[in-house]
């Protein structure tokens, strides 16, 4: 018998206190009415719902909350747009969105809550790269921001085609530098540069995914990003990645209040309105009632 997975959805309150207003930018939500499409990898076991994230939220102190559509739902945005329906003024939405959608589908998505458009471009992402400028002149057109994925070991072979992104736009997961680097690394470089631009942000969020030291501290990670938070305190936003998708055990899933305090470690503590609420406010142009 398969032992269903147990989260952890509560727990010993984190030591950081998140600021008013504050916004945890990486998530997914499941509805069970809603079944994964066919080009997509399985939904979750027991996928959480609503009500589980919520617990995460109450339990950490979350005010607002960007809920990305997950890679299971493909190019279906069902789910998150009934998700933002039942939570309201609390939430917005990340969408699957193609450069063919016409100005009225765009519009609709933006009138019920969906403030950016996913780029994944890791296996089971709906649109990769190569759909890049084309997402990002809708957005530009209708002021959406851009989650944008991929394996960041790559990224200076990417910096012109980022360079020339008119949208607002956030680097996922730390970058997912998968080759492992270091804050000399020429990756870093690379990314400080599309930062220093002024239309690119960088995200914590998912640490374990791409760590090669491993927890409980993902030493190399967390150099890169103090490394980040020094250079651009302005442009780093937090995320919970709940629910974690890659835990397969109930031993292996991660403690949000942990990585809470882990991730505010890195920034300093005079930064942390920027990091937890204002930043990601601004890149989402988030007008959020808590």
């Amino acid at each position: 018998m398969i032992e269903m997975l147990k989260r952890k959805l509560t727990g010993a309150k984190p030591e950081t206190i998140l600021p008013q207003g504050s916004v945890d930018s990486q998530l997914h939500i499941y509805l069970p009415e809603f079944e994964g499409q066919e080009d997509g990898p399985a939904l979750p076991p027991d996928p959480p719902d609503i009500s589980d994230y919520l617990s995460v939220c109450d339990w950490l102190g979350v005010d607002n909350f960007i809920v990305t559509v997950a890679n299971a739902y493909q190019r279906n945005n069902d789910c998150l747009l009934e998700v933002l329906r039942r939570v309201g003024t609390r939430a917005a939405g990340v969408a699957a969105i193609s450069e063919d959608m016409s100005d009225a589908q765009i519009t609709q998505l933006r009138d019920n809550g969906i403030v950016g458009a996913r780029i994944m471009d890791l296996p089971g992402g709906a649109y990769g790269l190569k759909y890049l400028e084309g997402v990002d002149t809708r957005c530009h057109c209708f002021d959406l921001a851009m989650a944008v994925q991929f394996d960041g070991s790559n990224i200076c072979h990417h910096e012109k085609r980022l360079l020339n992104i008119k949208s607002r736009y956030v680097i996922d997961h730390h970058g997912k530098f998968f080759c492992g680097v270091k804050p000399d690394s020429a990756q870093i470089d690379t990314l400080k540069r599309l930062i220093d631009k002024g239309n690119c942000w960088f995200k914590f969020a998912g640490c374990y995914e791409s760590s090669h030291s491993g927890g409980p501290d993902y030493r190399d990670i967390g150099a890169v990003a103090r490394v980040i938070a020094t250079h651009a305190p302005e442009r780093i936003i937090w995320g919970t990645n709940f629910p974690h998708n890659m835990a397969a055990r109930s031993e292996d899933y991660p403690c949000d209040a942990s990585l809470l305090d882990l991730a505010a470690s890195w920034v300093p503590e005079k930064f942390h309105d920027l990091f937890f609420c204002k930043n990601s406010r601004e890149l989402f142009s988030l007008n959020l009632q808590p």
